[in-house]
């Protein structure tokens, strides 16, 4: 009975520290790389609690199966060490997943907004994006926009591409910067004020977002915004097209 309950204190320490490291990760995840909303529209939340559940759970089972007082010092040492290290390899890995996986860029594709992922830009053409965004940034997305189609064939293009699986706001040679196409979103864009009336049975929800903004409905617009495998609607200044709110409701 004693020899259990030391492995289950041991393996409770050892519980209690990989729950503060699984902290600490979730803060670079959802503090940097997944900031609201996209840890749930980019599916952030799914990935980083798969991963940390494998790795919190894995560490201190191995612990409470193999700590042994009656071991040699050095062996035992030896041997949690090596736990350590898988453990500390296995989250690396899981949070090398989540980072290739994390949101860079909010698209607007023309008549919508698109959450691109690093994942799916593909890097040969991503060094025909302008200059200024050729970089993916680290923390968090940043708007950007597709630049018109220079004539039918680049659209043709585009839209089998597209059909192929290859998202159209991933295509970074159409990238331009946002500030160059706001005239466009506020143009395709629709005000809130129409949001309220096709989705009456959601207004709560709806004012509850116009609130947060500390904007009117008539100073607002709003689009449909795609993640990864959810539709979103994000509300935008009627001013600057600038993202400002973002409402867990399909306004397609």
């Amino acid at each position: 009975m004693h020899h259990w309950k030391t492995r289950l204190r041991a393996s409770a320490i050892h519980l209690v520290i990989s729950l503060c490291i699984a902290l600490l990760a979730g803060f670079l995840v959802f503090g940097i790389w997944y900031p609201y909303p996209y840890g749930e529209i980019s599916g952030g939340r799914t990935l980083f609690l798969l991963v940390v559940c494998v790795d919190v759970v894995m560490g201190p089972l191995i612990t409470l199966i193999i700590f042994n007082r009656a071991k040699p010092r050095k062996e035992l040492i030896a041997d949690m060490a090596m736990v350590a290290a898988l453990q500390l390899a296995a989250l690396g890995f899981g949070l090398w997943t989540v980072f290739v996986a994390r949101p860079v860029h909010l698209v607007f594709e023309y008549t919508r907004m698109s959450v691109v992922h690093a994942v799916e830009v593909d890097a040969d053409i991503l060094a025909k994006a302008p200059k200024e965004l050729r970089t993916l940034p680290l923390t968090g997305p940043t708007p950007l926009a597709l630049r018109p189609f220079k004539d039918s064939a680049e659209e043709f293009d585009a839209t089998m591409a597209a059909i192929g699986g290859a998202p159209l706001g991933a295509r970074s040679d159409l990238w331009e910067p946002y500030a160059n196409s706001r005239a466009r979103v506020l143009q395709e864009s629709r005000p809130v004020s129409e949001l309220l009336q096709r989705f009456n049975a959601q207004a709560d929800l709806i004012n509850q977002k116009l609130a947060e903004t500390h904007k009117s409905a008539e100073q607002l617009r709003y689009l449909p915004m795609v993640g990864r495998d959810k539709v979103w609607t994000v509300l935008l200044d009627g001013s600057t097209a600038e993202p400002v709110a973002f409402i867990p409701l399909d306004s397609f």
